[in-house]
């Protein structure tokens, strides 16, 4: 787990040195490939450590208090999300990325209509869901393709998912 962590660390610190993407709140989100990993190779137990572990240490690294509250909420959304679909026939690790990076952004999205007090805010989500779906299938596809040795126990995580419970 503490290799997964700190590898997580460091692609959410790299991302944090890219430039932006000239569409606020819009990242690649990297950091979510090894949260796949270890959703599809290990267990959901394992998923949700890491998740809680990635986003407390990069807050704390590269954020704050709000960051990480965003964070957070992003992260814990995204995760149900992505726990549920996985386990639904007919959605590979890259549909699972997208639904995720889509759940993330609402989660976000409804922490800031608290934080800011206003639905008005809503109005960017169009922009957020189609970036999440752009930003989802390519971080599904470097989970898929970036773990090579993996691919095949992968696809087959993807095959058994549907025979899961």
């Amino acid at each position: 787990m503490g290799l997964l962590t700190a590898v997580a660390i460091v692609l959410g610190y790299f991302e944090h040195l890219l430039p932006v993407s000239g569409i606020p709140g819009v990242k690649l989100g990297l950091a979510n490939t090894v949260l796949l990993y270890a959703l599809y190779l290990l267990d959901v137990p394992s998923a949700i450590l890491l998740m809680f572990l990635k986003v407390g240490v990069s807050g704390f690294l590269f954020g704050g208090p709000a960051a990480m509250l965003y964070s957070f909420a992003g992260g814990v959304f995204s995760l149900i999300v992505m726990i549920f679909a996985r386990k639904m026939p007919g959605f590979s690790v890259v549909g699972v990325s997208v639904l995720g990076a889509v759940a993330h952004n609402i989660g976000q999205m409804l922490i800031a209509i608290f934080v800011v007090e206003t639905r008005a805010i809503l109005a960017y989500l169009p922009v957020l869901i189609i970036a999440a779906a752009i930003t989802g299938t390519l971080t599904g596809l470097i989970a898929r393709y970036s773990f090579r040795g993996l691919r095949p126990k992968l696809e087959k995580a993807d095959h058994s998912a549907k025979n899961e419970e």
